[in-house]
């Protein structure tokens, strides 16, 4: 690992949808809400310039998006970034839900955050497909852990 990670930042995945939730809450508008997204994705830890490479892209987003899984079955952590700043703040979301636990947890959670805050609904369809991808990678890869 390069630089610790930030995640998990509540002791569960449940926890940490919740807190998601009740942030959202918060603002009355959907301006409010990109901004909070933005202001997320600038608090990701850095990404080693190396990584960013074809081997971590993820495929299926139309920004750039780099991810890299670390660990075991006991605990995976990702490290991820982006050159958008929404899908950046996306990225800081899942990890934030899923990085820093076991794959057991990552595997039987599903990313209810995502309704729960109407961000389905306001994302272009292409970024829907990002975070779609964003959220089976990381579930594949704890997948793999597991096997």
């Amino acid at each position: 690992m390069t630089t610790p990670t930030p995640f998990p930042l509540e002791p569960t995945p449940a926890a940490a949808q919740a807190a998601i939730k009740e942030e959202f809450a918060f603002f009355s508008d959907w301006s409010e809400r990109y901004q909070y997204l933005i202001d997320l994705g600038r608090k990701l830890p850095p990404f080693p310039e190396e990584w960013k490479s074809e081997e971590h892209r993820l495929l299926g987003c139309q920004s750039m998006v780099w991810i890299v899984p670390e660990g075991d079955a006991a605990r995976l952590d990702f490290r991820a970034t982006s050159d958008s700043a929404i899908v950046s703040g996306l990225i800081y979301l899942a990890l934030r839900v899923y990085s820093g636990r076991s794959t057991r947890e990552i595997v039987e959670t599903e990313a209810d955050y995502i309704a729960d805050i109407g961000l389905a609904k306001h994302l272009s369809p292409t970024r829907n497909n990002g975070l779609a991808a964003l959220l089976g990678f990381i579930r594949e890869s704890a997948k793999r852990t597991l096997a």
